[in-house]
Formats: C-alpha cells, sequence, structure tokens
C-alpha cells in the first residue's frame, strides 16, 4: 500500500511539474508538405530537379476513380535525363541498392514512407548504390507514372550514382518551456 502512495505522490509531483518540449518552430497553420521541408533539409541547385516541382501534382477524379494530374513542369521532365537528389529508402537487403526509393527527406522509420508519393522517386540503378543515411544524387531517365499499380508517380531509370548531396546545416531546435497542465 506504501508503495501505491508512493507512486501517487510521484505521479502527482510529475504532473504539476513544468514540462520540457522540443520544437522546431511549427506554424500554427501545421507542419510543412515534404517538398517545402525538403527545402530546409536539401537546397536547391540548378541542374536537380526540386521536390518542389515534382510536388506540382493533384489527384482528380475522372470516371469515378483518382488519378494524378500533372503539371506542364513534371509531364516536360518524362522520359529526359534529369538529376535528382534525396535520400535512399532501401528495397532490397544489404548495403548496395540496385532498386530503392529516393525521398524528399530523411526516413524516420525503417517501414514508413517519411512523404506522400509527390515525395518518392522509385530508382532502378544501372550499377548497386551503397545505402547510407546521408543524401544522394542520382541521375537517369524519367518516367512520369500516370497509372502505377503500386501507386508510385515517379521512377528514374538507367540511373548512375553522381555523389553525395550537400545538405543543409543542422539547426538546432529550440527548447520550449510549457506551462503545468491545469486541472
Amino acid at each position: 500500500m506504501r508503495r501505491i502512495l508512493v507512486l501517487f505522490a510521484a505521479l502527482g509531483a510529475l504532473a504539476a511539474a513544468e514540462v520540457t518540449a522540443f520544437t522546431t518552430g511549427i506554424p500554427a497553420a501545421g507542419l510543412p508538405s515534404a517538398s517545402d521541408y525538403s527545402g530546409t533539409v536539401l537546397p536547391e541547385k540548378a541542374g536537380i530537379v526540386s521536390w518542389r516541382t515534382l510536388a506540382q501534382v493533384q489527384p482528380v477524379k475522372v470516371g469515378g476513380k483518382m488519378v494524378p494530374e500533372f503539371s506542364k513542369d513534371i509531364l516536360a521532365l518524362d522520359r529526359k535525363s534529369v538529376k535528382i537528389q534525396g535520400f535512399i529508402i532501401p528495397l532490397d537487403m544489404g548495403d548496395k541498392q540496385k532498386r530503392f526509393l529516393l525521398t524528399a527527406v530523411p526516413p524516420h522509420c525503417s517501414f514508413c514512407l517519411p512523404a506522400g508519393p509527390d515525395a518518392v522517386v522509385e530508382v532502378q540503378a544501372r550499377d548497386a548504390v551503397k545505402y547510407g543515411f546521408e543524401p544522394i544524387v542520382v541521375e537517369g531517365r524519367f518516367a512520369v507514372l500516370k497509372d502505377d499499380p503500386a501507386g508510385i508517380l515517379y521512377r528514374l531509370a538507367d540511373a548512375e550514382f553522381v555523389g553525395p548531396a550537400t545538405a543543409a546545416p543542422a539547426a538546432a531546435a529550440p527548447v520550449v518551456r510549457l506551462p503545468a497542465p491545469t486541472r
């Protein structure tokens, strides 16, 4: 009985204490889209297709089915050789990948995509690419997929590793003190 009273006292003290949380400056309107956030992680560079460009797609209803409607900028990239920078999500076992996903933002879970379909490109590489946590640049033949059964919107075929991408310097997250909860 005494242990239960001590536990309740500790929980009560914890509830009355000031709570410390980290924030990344999330605006009141909510989190940014992956394409907007990627600009803070991977600065846009000339000669590399930006994730902001790839985000120019909207779902539209056609014949009782939702399909992607791509901007003219995206359609102009179809079947062209392009460079894209991003983070690898491996699809096969091993430290070298011939087929993988490239994403606009770093993955946060081994089992989850970190963003929506407009922030993911399926890559089919000529030669295996070494998997790592740092962003890379790849170049290949870009394809706009209008009706992929897996929901993938973009594919980069015959891709080659160009080199590492330059990530933006990490900014320290400010510490914010939250008031104690009220009853």
